[in-house]
């Protein structure tokens, strides 16, 4: 047994441990927007009527929230037991639960605004297969939470992960400046600018009819207001990080989170150019994630919930980041026919979709042109309709559905011939997918990294990525699944050359 395993083992037998001494404090803390906004509203409404502000209210509300962190402080309680962390809490109802290492899906850590000024952390435990946080630990002291993460995903990594090469680098980074940019560049903020700008003239004009617009816009303006600032401070500082166990993300501008986009979760991957972007050759990289619930991400699915893997980058940064959550390039897409413009004029110059033997992928979208990755062995479903637009056409359109509604990769108006191979196609390579029956064809392994010799004598292929081509005619080939594919790329520019 090595130092490292020593140190991530968890002790045979613990004794109960409490949390952190300030949890009553920092639990205060999430009432703190809601008393702000209680003691606006109160002092708005004294001076409209010439008062003093009543705000023995919020003094009784502070003090029962602290009484109520001071109890749930008492009697909440955790410890390990063999394999398995267990937590209990309550008082009237007493919750016990139980949560073995070998099934943690994800440990994330959460510093909201008071917290982080306190010095402590909340711990979120995820288990495989669970579509909710299955334990909580707020809160703990931040060296403690993260030791105790290390611990609980050490566990779990014996059991089911390896580590790769790369663990531990960044994967993206989004800067500060590209951050405000991007938001700044957002529809919504041009609405909002736009109304505020429209108000401020009619105000000029028409003052009455000014507040009695600004009266009723009000809360669809807070709301806007509030849906950009979230998206600033939300990924503020963001950088996504290579780990055994998935896609390990910081962000955070006021509260500070740190989780995991499990790779085992991955539905789909989205990559979304909007239409005021592409001047910049800015993208936004998402991936659908199951089991996650609307509370981890909000305004989003209970069952699956898409998280941005990189909020804004180049698309040098988005090529990097698909090879490495998808483990393949991008298949060779076609075109739907001609006579497809009579159904889609505006959108069909971009329509597109391809597959290979691991991936379904289609680009769609015109004002925001979004391309969509789909794994076979994530596959739901894979469906055939036909319209009432498109049967005197000729056409149809395949999906290939995986969990959740809004997660697809669509062969839009195709041929009825081509849509009825692509049902078959489709449904073969997914069924074998989910059975892990496609074999690749192997050649020699790239030169670049070398090969290691596992404990059986077997040797370890290289992981897949870009390499030098060794055709020589290309600076990149990339290798995957034991194989070197057709993709190649020079200065930064995929291409597609076969390997004669």
């Amino acid at each position: 047994m090595t130092a490292d395993d020593n140190r991530a083992a968890p002790p045979e037998d613990n004794p109960w441990q409490r949390l952190h001494p300030l949890t009553p404090l920092a639990r205060i803390g999430r009432l703190a927007p809601a008393l702000v906004l209680l003691l606006l509203v109160s002092t708005v409404h004294s001076r409209a009527e010439n008062g003093t502000a009543e705000t023995d209210y919020l003094v009784v509300i502070t003090l029962g929230s602290a009484v109520y962190g001071y109890v749930h402080w008492m009697v909440t309680r955790w410890r390990f037991e063999g394999d398995t962390l267990r937590i209990e809490t309550g008082l009237i109802r007493r919750d016990s639960r139980r949560l073995p290492l070998a099934r943690i899906q994800a440990v994330d850590i959460v510093r909201p605004l008071l917290a982080r000024l306190l010095g402590v952390s909340e711990l979120r435990v995820r288990l495989a297969g669970s579509g909710s946080t299955d334990g909580r630990l707020a809160y703990l002291s931040e060296a403690q939470a993260s030791e105790l993460r290390l611990i609980l995903l050490a566990g779990h990594r014996q059991v089911e992960a390896s580590d790769s090469p790369n663990t531990g680098l960044p994967m993206a980074t989004v800067l500060p400046g590209r951050l405000l940019a991007s938001v700044l560049l957002s529809l919504i903020t041009f609405v909002l600018v736009g109304t505020v700008g429209a108000l401020a003239v009619l105000d000029q004009f028409q003052p009455g009819t000014a507040r009695a617009a600004i009266g009723f816009l009000a809360v669809y303006l807070f709301s806007f207001a509030g849906i950009v600032w979230r998206r600033l401070s939300g990924q503020y500082g963001f950088i996504a990080v290579e780990e055994p166990e998935g896609v390990r993300i910081r962000r955070g501008m006021l509260q500070t989170i740190s989780e995991t986009v499990p790779y085992a979760r991955i539905q789909a991957v989205r990559q979304v150019q909007p239409l005021l972007w592409r001047p910049f050759g800015w993208v936004r990289l998402e991936v659908d994630v199951a089991g996650a619930t609307a509370r981890n991400q909000r305004g989003e699915g209970t069952g699956v919930v898409r998280k941005a893997v990189m909020p804004v980058g180049s698309q040098q940064d988005s090529w990097h980041l698909l090879a490495r959550l998808l483990g393949a390039p991008d298949p060779v897409r076609t075109k739907p026919p001609g006579r497809a413009r009579w159904k889609a004029p505006l959108s069909f110059h971009f329509l597109s979709a391809g597959h290979d033997a691991t991936h379904a992928m289609c680009v769609t979208g015109r004002l925001n042109r979004t391309t969509t990755w789909v794994p076979f062995e994530k596959t739901q479903s894979v469906r055939r309709v036909q319209g009432p637009l498109q049967r005197p056409l000729g056409l149809a359109t395949v999906h290939v559905d995986v969990a959740g509604r809004r997660a697809r990769a669509e062969f839009r108006d195709r041929d009825v011939g081509e849509a009825d191979r692509l049902l078959e196609d489709l449904t073969a390579l997914s069924r074998a997918a989910r059975l892990g029956g496609h074999a690749a064809a192997s050649v020699a392994a790239p030169p670049g990294p070398t090969a290691q010799a596992g404990g059986s004598g077997s040797v370890a292929l290289p992981p897949s990525g870009w390499y030098p081509d060794p055709a020589g005619r290309h600076e990149q080939r990339y290798w995957h699944d034991g194989r070197w594919t057709d993709q190649v790329g020079d200065g930064g520019r995929r291409s597609v050359d076969a390997l004669g």
